[in-house]
């Protein structure tokens, strides 16, 4: 959903219609919004409030405007909204391992996982419905067939998509009770003081910038999240960690290695595509940056993958090569090291 939307129009179309529950706390409109709606900014939402596209109770409010219990809460927008149906694209699919319940693929980096604003064309589930009839869904995912867990389009990995019922309630339930095993592979600036060790830490949005997750120490905010770290390799500048996900909270390890003093290589969003370690002088800058046109994203490999067949039972387990972006700049950084 979007508010860029703010063509003179004769006609309104409804977007969402929501109402208020009985016990409802007083609290500011704009904000009850952003918690409902997905992919919208404060700053969008008090826009088309303020364009009377907002009505509560069939009035039109201010952004400050208190909702109360009860309340009838509909947006419309100048352009009719996107249904839930994904439109099929013959995109290749990099499968792994298939059977007649599940199969998992190694997304490449740059490859959206399901269709969203922005992104409504070109992504995983538009390819999976292209090669495979259908999918499951899971309640409250319309839309996003198959997926029982993503990874940022800009992470390159292993994937487990459900072809069925059975196989996606399996799956979902090893999801939350944390029994699959994650291993990422995780290029950071810095080298972590303890060689090893676990990031117990809070996670949530951040307050300023929503496509942000920050970390809540005193854990009365956000939730739980859990992630375990090896140091592979030491390169002075930079430190190739090995990282297993006990939770799997939005931006999980980006948050929490930014939060350890380590962000991930080139990683924008939380401070790693700037030089974290080493001086500024022209020489290193210059290959700092070359490093960041080689690997032009966060530098994070979703690498191993390990499960419980839902149906079978079996123990399965896979494993996946460092894409060539990965590998080149980690063979930049050895040979820089070695001979500086």
């Amino acid at each position: 959903m979007s508010f860029d939307d703010t063509e003179e129009s004769e006609e309104l179309f409804e977007h969402h219609r929501l109402v208020a529950s009985p016990n409802q706390e007083l609290v500011r409109i704009d904000k009850y919004l952003i918690t409902f709606l997905p992919n919208v900014t404060r700053s969008k939402v008090q826009a088309a409030i303020r364009e009377g596209y907002v009505l509560v109770n069939e009035q039109s409010v201010k952004p400050n405007y208190k909702v109360r219990p009860d309340d009838e809460i509909v947006v419309s927008l100048p352009t009719p909204p996107r249904d839930t149906e994904v439109l099929p694209e013959n995109i290749p699919l990099n499968i792994v391992f298939e059977d007649d319940y599940l199969l998992v693929v190694n997304k490449p980096a740059g490859m959206v996982v399901h269709p969203a604003y922005q992104n409504w064309s070109g992504t995983l589930v538009n390819a999976l419905v292209y090669h495979f009839q259908q999918l499951p869904h899971m309640q409250g995912n319309e839309g996003r067939p198959g997926l029982i867990h993503r990874i940022d389009k800009d992470t390159s990995g292993l994937l487990v998509i459900a072809k069925t019922e059975p196989a996606m309630s399996g799956l979902a339930k090893q999801f939350f009770h944390h029994t699959i095993e994650r291993t990422y592979l995780a290029l950071v600036w810095g080298e972590p003081e303890e060689p090893q060790g676990t990031i117990d830490v809070h996670l949530g949005r951040s307050p300023k910038d929503r496509r942000v997750t920050v970390a809540f120490p005193k854990g009365d905010v956000g939730r739980n999240a859990i992630t375990h770290y090896k140091v592979l390799q030491s390169l002075r500048y930079v430190s190739l960690l090995q990282c297993q996900l006990e939770t799997g909270r939005t931006h999980q390890i980006r948050a929490h290695m930014k939060y350890l003093g380590h962000p991930l290589f080139n990683d924008a969003l939380y401070g790693g595509s700037e030089i974290r370690k080493g001086t500024k002088f022209t020489k290193y800058k210059q290959f700092v940056e070359n490093c960041f046109k080689l690997l032009p994203r966060q530098a994070l490999h979703a690498k191993s993958l390990g499960f419980e067949h839902p149906v079978t039972k079996e123990q399965l387990f896979f494993d996946s090569e460092l894409p060539e972006d990965f590998q080149a700049v980690l063979a930049k950084w050895e040979h820089y090291v070695q001979y500086n």
